[in-house]
């Protein structure tokens, strides 16, 4: 028995299907997708520019509507037509932080105006004195400075907007962050400090994040398991350890060869894996299968026989 079963799930997705319609043309961003986030976990989606990862991100804050499938959030579906008081409720409960955090911030209005805005659109404070403490409070904990309340965003590094960004999604108590690529666009010794900071929010505050990267070698800091994304479609799903012990897609497989190695005279011997995506006949029918130990895979019955005699060598599941 997987140690997970006996944990809360807090957030399902079931066979999702995103398409973009631009007049005749529609284009499938993410095919039947599904996943679990349980709660107090870190589930991170990763894989190349374009794989569909931020469409899923958006999907489950309800910016992209799903075209199928269905998204659950504590046992009741989220996706499609909610009444307005369910709607707010899964606006305030799932929080986003973004990847650029100056396309995310209104330049004209002031950090502390930034960071109480969804105080006052849900009423989330008794009194101004109240909004006040909330607010420097947020601020205190994302490592900036209460005088930093009445400047502008144009005024602060990258580092430092992001962390704007975060107060302002942990100011309204949320349950579950989708971070998409909130490091991307930072410099290498800021990208530490606000993992840290994640992982601080999440032992104290008891938070669940579904992160979105491109970057292995970053996930692996963070998460507890994760999911490789390919065209819209999942590839695989382990452990983060299990993973990397294990990577059994030969997608995955690329992206753990892309890791960069801080030897540069290993790095320059290095040789890339270059994932050629597989070409299946009608007859073929590759699924999400789970081989044991809570590792699912996507391919053919063939492959998935030959997947797990790799890993546990033998045919048993």
């Amino acid at each position: 028995m997987n140690q997970q079963d006996n944990r809360e799930v807090l957030l399902s997705v079931q066979n999702l299907d995103v398409v973009f319609k631009q007049g005749k043309k529609s284009f499938k961003a993410v095919s039947d997708v599904s996943f679990e986030i349980y709660k107090g976990e870190t589930l991170s989606l990763v894989g190349e520019s374009g794989s569909g990862k931020t469409t899923i991100g958006r999907a489950i804050v309800r910016i992209n509507p799903c075209s199928n499938g269905a998204i659950y959030f504590k046992g009741e579906k989220i996706s499609g037509r909610l009444s307005r008081k369910k709607d707010r409720e899964v606006i305030r409960k799932i929080q986003m932080v973004f990847q650029d955090p100056a396309a995310s911030l209104n330049e004209r209005a002031t950090i502390e105006y930034i960071i109480s805005e969804g105080l006052y659109n849900f009423h989330l404070f008794e009194n101004d004195r109240d909004r006040m403490r909330k607010v420097e409070q947020a601020i205190n904990d994302v490592g900036l400075l209460p005088e930093h309340l009445t400047r502008y965003p144009h005024e602060f590094s990258g580092g430092q907007r992001q962390r704007v960004g975060l107060a302002r999604s942990i100011v309204m108590e949320p349950e579950l962050i989708v971070a998409d690529e909130p490091i991307s666009a930072l410099d290498v010794s800021i990208r530490a400090q606000v993992l840290n900071l994640l992982k601080k929010f999440q032992k104290e505050r008891g938070l669940t994040y579904l992160f979105i990267a491109h970057d292995l070698s970053i996930v692996r800091f963070i998460s507890d398991r994760i999911v490789v994304i390919y065209k819209g479609k999942i590839m695989e799903v382990a452990e983060t350890e299990e993973l990397f012990r294990y990577p059994l897609h030969p997608y995955t497989r690329s992206l753990m060869s892309a890791i960069p190695i801080p030897d540069p005279i290993l790095e320059k011997k290095k040789k890339l894996f270059v994932y050629t995506p597989e070409e299946y006949g009608p007859d073929a029918n590759p699924q999400l299968t789970d081989l044991g130990n809570g590792h699912m895979l996507y391919g053919t019955p063939d492959e998935i026989e030959a997947a797990r005699k790799k890993r546990f060598g033998s045919t048993l599941s």
